[in-house]
């Protein structure tokens, strides 16, 4: 019988769990009271206590839409077939996930043998955010986090540009007499794009560097010209760097770990207490010195380099990543619950990276050297 939840929920009601988030500082929530009061009219929706609170939706929110409300984490992984998070389940959930649980999350396997081993030992299925593309081969699900990670580093590096935050003391606006800092975006798409709109709102000077010439053609339109290109070579970066106050890490291979740009060794290129700031850490990060932290403890040095690698950069601010995500997934959710894995379209079946403990994903396999299933193939 091909994988019982989703291939009979035309014909019996999914139980749909939404657990509270365990990441430091997540405080997203993966569906809104509204989405809950769609799903709960032919479906069962269970809510961990609190799950919404800090995007700002109360318990009684969800109750009036119809979602049970459950006291623990437990409950929800014990009465949920399909679970939808936000953030990847952390080592405290792993137990709790079997074979029969579907989990829809953003999960950057790539970024960890650990959570993928986990995963692949649950034996669940794990369709992923950040891999569902759409008919033009775009990134929906990713991109309204894209823009919101976007716009905090640009935030972020200004901000530990402060001398009290650790940087170098420089205003990056600059004033009336005084040279705005200089920031390189490494990446020009959604995130770089979205981090240089921000700084370049700020006055700052900013580059942006990406290895698409017609990317950097067509920024230089979206940004009138008040931005700098660059192509993405070594020769370039190793120019670059000297010159720069803080550098934004905002590059993205689809699924696999993101490329090492700039190497420990190009550290001392820098001014010391210039800001590192690296977006791409939930793929493994983009710099070689880059280690995940969180929004408790932010940042660290490396030679006096000040690096910021928040792994969740959007649960700083919940109330708006929660809408932006949300309204993206929903549609998504609707279909999982009335269709069967093997009626997906082929761009969303993109999204499973794993299935009944074999992985799904061409990429993540590369990259932890481990065997690779075409999922159309188990589906048959």
């Amino acid at each position: 019988m091909l994988f019982y939840n989703l291939v009979r929920t035309n014909l019996h009601p999914m139980i749909v769990g939404i657990p509270q988030e365990c990441k430091n500082n997540e405080y997203r929530v993966s569906l809104m009271p509204q989405h809950i009061a769609a799903i709960a009219q032919t479906h069962k929706v269970i809510v961990q206590q609190d799950a919404g609170l800090g995007a700002g939706f109360s318990n009684e929110d969800y109750i009036r839409s119809g979602g049970i409300m459950v006291s623990s984490l437990e409950d929800v992984y014990a009465q949920a077939n399909l679970i939808i998070k936000v953030k990847e389940p952390l080592p405290q959930e792993y137990a709790l996930i079997k074979p029969h649980h579907t989990l829809f999350t953003f999960f950057h396997f790539a970024a960890s043998s650990v959570l993928t081993e986990a995963m692949l030992k649950s034996g669940a299925t794990c369709i992923a955010y950040e891999t569902i593309e759409d008919s033009k081969g775009g990134l929906p699900l990713l991109a309204p986090m894209s823009e919101v990670a976007g716009r905090l580093a640009g935030q972020q590096a200004a901000k530990y540009l402060e001398k009290p935050q650790g940087g170098s003391g420089i205003l990056v606006g600059g004033v009336t007499g005084v040279a705005p800092g200089k920031a390189l975006v490494l990446g020009g798409g959604v995130v770089g794009t979205n981090a240089a709109a921000v700084l370049v709102g700020m006055g700052a000077a900013v580059t942006i560097c990406d290895i698409n010439e017609n990317r950097l053609t067509a920024l230089q339109r979206i940004f009138d010209g008040n931005i700098q290109t660059l192509l993405a070579t070594e020769e370039n970066i190793l120019a670059t760097l000297p010159l720069m106050d803080a550098v934004i890490g905002a590059v993205l291979v689809k699924g696999a770990k993101a490329p090492k740009l700039i190497t420990r060794e190009m550290l001392s290129l820098l001014r010391p207490y210039s800001v590192l700031v690296d977006v791409a850490v939930d793929q493994g990060g983009c710099f070689e010195t880059t280690k995940p932290t969180t929004h408790e403890h932010p940042t660290y040095y490396v030679d006096d380099i000040l690096h910021y690698a928040v792994a969740n950069m959007p649960g700083a601010v919940p109330r708006t990543s929660t809408q932006a995500l949300s309204s993206k997934t929903f549609p998504y959710i609707m279909k999982l619950l009335n269709k069967s894995l093997d009626q997906l379209p082929a761009a969303i079946l993109k999204g499973v990276n794993t299935h009944r403990g074999k992985l799904t994903n061409r990429e993540v396999a590369a990259a932890f050297k481990l065997p690779y299933s075409n999922v159309s193939t188990i589906l048959g």
